[in-house]
């Protein structure tokens, strides 16, 4: 019999035995699933949490800083080098000029829907361009503000999480007691965390009337940025950096998507280790439990590499089936969960959706394989070593 048909055999025996063997068998697969299911959950925040800055970017939209800035709390531009910049050459148009938008970025305390504590929250002055600018902002109720006004729009996000912010109800703001007039999305992104006003009305109240922190712009096209940031570069007048939306918001993300990323992959090796000693013992059970057919295999020509490979074969198939629950579980607890986190880079609340997507689920089931493959390694070996005439005699 070929080793390929041997592997086969055994396998297939070692699995129709399994049902033999459920409790300790379910116990292995179910701390697999646990495993699994806090890895997909924590992945989900870090996912969600990138996307909710990164998805929604335009390709077109470039955000202009200060040169040094890190972000718009840093940065601070001048009124006329925010128009300068509105006269580069790349940007868009329509009839009523340049879409490009000087905006004010402020930080306000404003008290959480569930917990009653208060939490960074930002207030974004803007043009009135900044609508096309964004291209991706829909009024969900209510209206737009008048400019000119005490009015606020607010993102979807922001009215899901904080306190005080329902359409039609007054907050009191830097020095103005502001009314809400409508809410809008963003297609899921970082600007339904925020609220919205009048620059020209947010200055004041927050005595910012000497400039404003960013100006995002639309471009052409794509292929129109490096145009675009040449010509800021090559003004004298000018200490700018340009980077393209997506590009911002990707840096903006990434310290804490990492950190969240590398305490989940933490908290379930932790959790792992567990999972492989209930493997481990699972297969040095079933081993010890078929002794007697095992050597009775060997016994009859089969050779130590199909004991080997049946053994990892029978624990995957056991991992597969607990990562397999725990990332179904995940999927149905946490994908699409509602909830909201500090931005380290702005120091403000960002709301977000958990995101599992099927590279997570991939990754999980990956990680159940792994540890599948090491909780059977050394139960095979032993299954394979067993002396033939003595595993024989075993009753």
């Amino acid at each position: 019999m070929s080793t390929f048909r041997q592997i086969i055999a055994v396998a297939l025996f070692n699995l129709r035995s399994i049902p033999e063997r459920l409790g300790s068998a379910l116990t292995a697969a179910i701390g697999i699933a646990g495993v699994v299911g806090v890895l997909v959950g924590v992945l989900a925040i870090a996912e969600g949490f990138r996307a909710s800055l990164v998805n929604s970017a335009s390709p077109e939209v470039a955000i202009v800083l200060r040169e040094g800035a890190e972000n718009e709390m840093a940065s601070g531009l001048a009124r006329d080098v925010t128009r300068m910049i509105a006269d580069a050459p790349g940007i868009a148009r329509n009839a009523s000029g340049a879409l490009a938008s000087a905006e004010l970025f402020v930080i306000i305390n404003l008290p959480k829907r569930s917990t009653n504590t208060d939490a960074n929250v930002p207030l974004r002055g803007i043009q009135q361009t900044a609508y096309d600018v964004r291209g991706n902002i829909k009024i969900e109720q209510g209206r737009p503000f008048e400019p000119g006004k005490n009015e606020v729009i607010v993102g979807a996000g922001a009215v899901r999480s904080f306190a005080g912010l329902d359409l039609g109800s007054e907050v009191k703001m830097g020095q103005v007691t502001w009314k809400v007039v409508g809410v809008f999305s963003a297609a899921g992104g970082v600007a339904e965390s925020e609220i919205w006003a009048d620059a020209d009305v947010l200055a004041p109240a927050y005595n910012r009337s000497d400039g404003f922190q960013s100006v995002a712009v639309r471009l052409e096209s794509k292929d129109k940025f490096q145009e675009f940031e040449d010509a800021l570069t090559a003004d004298p007048r000018l200490t700018v950096k340009t980077q393209l939306q997506a590009d911002f918001y990707a840096e903006q993300s990434k310290m804490m998507t990492t950190f969240i990323t590398t305490i989940g992959f933490f908290i379930a090796s932790l959790m792992a280790v567990g999972a492989l000693f209930g493997a481990l013992n699972t297969m040095y059970s079933a081993v010890a439990g078929r002794t007697r057919e095992i050597s009775t295999l060997r016994a009859l020509g089969f050779g130590r590499g199909p004991v080997v490979v049946s053994i990892l074969v029978e624990s995957v198939v056991l991992s597969l089936a607990g990562g397999a629950i725990g990332a179904l579980a995940a999927y149905l607890l946490f994908d699409g969960y509602r909830a909201s986190t500090m931005n380290f880079s702005s120091f403000s609340q960002v709301t977000f959706a958990f995101s599992v997507t099927p590279m997570l689920l991939l990754m999980a089931i990956m990680f159940a394989t792994l540890i599948g493959l090491v909780g059977g390694i050394l139960p095979a070996i032993r299954a394979a070593r067993l002396p033939i005439a003595s595993g024989l005699r075993e009753s």
